[in-house]
């Protein structure tokens, strides 16, 4: 056969080989009008695409995205060191508002103030604001762990929006919805957050996942993993990944101190390392560390050491007024400041020093108005009309130094920024230097 015939359908040959070579023309394929190319169905297309604009405007406008201003900053150089000893004097260096914390928050190299419904980072030498997140909603509180802020607002009944921020930029880092109520504190132990509560306790992990909750779960989904739902609860620690709570349960004339996992292996499914009888129902929680926990009974007038596993250690007499002793905290927080050797427990008219160790008491100053704070080496307490300056391990006073307050007779909490010192007097945070 001859290899000149006409092309196969596998040779690859075209149409305009076939026609030079002869070949027939090829066929004309005629189109067909679309039948969606008419005038109604161009208009209906279109009020179908302005509609689904409307609607995604309309959702816009009403989430939570568009009643949100985030303004973040480079992070900051550096925190300047604090001084080798502490300054002969302090002066009021910026002053802001932050009725939403309830003690000076500072990590990162910047001071976090939180008002109304906005958090804001601030420079702590000048006050200066660096970065800032508001919302249209009411701060419950504000505080920080793992060198983030976190800010806690109120919706509907409760406080259950949670969201984390990086505090040296400002970023958002994570935001949670949360069951926490009104009232709530957050308690910290450097790797969880736990929420306080009367009814309920929310334990969170650093990327804001709930990793554990006890008491009157609202959406519960199986019933039965709560052991004593219809307690209400007092006081709230927290240390090396276990929280503390005083339950005070119907039927029970006195209370219990109970210790949680801070992370059981289900979140909906507490476990307890321990849950120790209390002879006084007001018993209060003062504070915890990995060796034990230390709890007030105020009708004794006693501290009591427990060890890690619940079992009492002993007993210490306390002579406090009968005011400090029937105080209630706020937020189910007793007012304590951990420095390097002591814990600092505020009890309404003194200070005293815990051990680090198991909490036993070291010393006491009188007629302080806060927990105070660790400073240079020293241990700085807020006195009237100034600061008290200890030796945290004698608790002797080196010095006095005079502070001008303008007037304010309220309890101070305090914390330090590098050289500058912070107290919370009222619903506002002054820096001193």
């Amino acid at each position: 056969m001859s290899s000149t015939g006409s092309p196969s359908p596998d040779s690859g040959g075209t149409a305009d080989d076939t026609a030079h070579s002869g070949g027939s023309a090829p066929t004309t394929v005629q189109s067909r009008r679309s039948p969606w190319n008419r005038r109604r169905d161009r208009v209906a297309a279109a009020l179908l695409g302005v509609a689904v604009v409307m609607a995604g405007l309309v959702v816009w406008a009403g989430s939570d995205s568009r009643a949100t201003i985030s303004e973040t900053a480079p992070p900051p150089a550096g925190t300047p060191a604090q001084p080798a000893s502490v300054p002969a004097e302090f002066h009021e260096a910026w002053r802001a508002p932050s009725a939403a914390t309830p003690a000076p928050v500072a990590t990162a190299g910047t001071v976090v103030t939180g008002d109304g419904g906005e958090v804001t980072g601030r420079d702590p030498e000048t006050g200066s604001v660096r970065w800032r997140y508001a919302r249209d909603l009411p701060l419950c509180t504000v505080g920080a762990e793992w060198e983030r802020a976190l800010a806690v607002y109120r919706k509907d009944a409760g406080c259950s929006e949670v969201t984390q921020l990086d505090a040296a930029t400002g970023k958002r880092t994570a935001q949670r919805n949360g069951d926490a109520e009104r009232g709530t504190r957050l308690v910290g132990d450097g790797g969880y957050v736990t929420t306080t509560g009367e009814r309920l306790l929310n334990t969170w992990r650093d990327d804001l996942v709930k990793s554990m909750e006890f008491g009157r779960v609202y959406a519960q989904v199986n019933a039965g993993y709560q052991p004593r739902p219809n307690c209400r609860y007092g006081t709230v620690a927290a240390a090396s990944g276990r929280v503390g709570v005083i339950e005070r349960c119907p039927g029970r004339s006195g209370a219990l101190l109970t210790v949680l996992k801070a992370a059981p292996e289900e979140s909906d499914q507490p476990e307890q390392e321990f849950s120790q009888p209390l002879p006084e129902r007001g018993a209060k929680l003062v504070a915890m560390v990995p060796g034990g926990s230390a709890v007030l009974l105020p009708e004794a007038k006693e501290l009591v050491l427990f060890d890690a596993e619940g079992r009492e250690r002993t007993r210490y007499p306390l002579d406090l007024p009968r005011s400090d002793l029937d105080r209630e905290p706020r937020g189910g927080v007793m007012p304590t400041v951990r420095g390097p050797w002591n814990v600092y427990w505020f009890t309404g008219s003194r200070t005293m020093a815990l051990s680090t160790a198991d909490l036993t008491p070291q010393w006491t100053v009188h007629n302080t108005r806060g927990a105070g704070t660790s400073y240079a080496g020293r241990y700085l307490a807020p006195i009237g009309g100034g600061l008290a300056v200890l030796d945290p391990r004698s608790g002797d006073t080196v010095r006095t130094i005079a502070v001008d307050r303008d007037g304010h007779r309220g309890p101070i909490t305090m914390a330090t920024a590098g050289p500058v010192l912070l107290e919370r007097r009222g619903d506002e945070v002054v820096a001193l230097r």
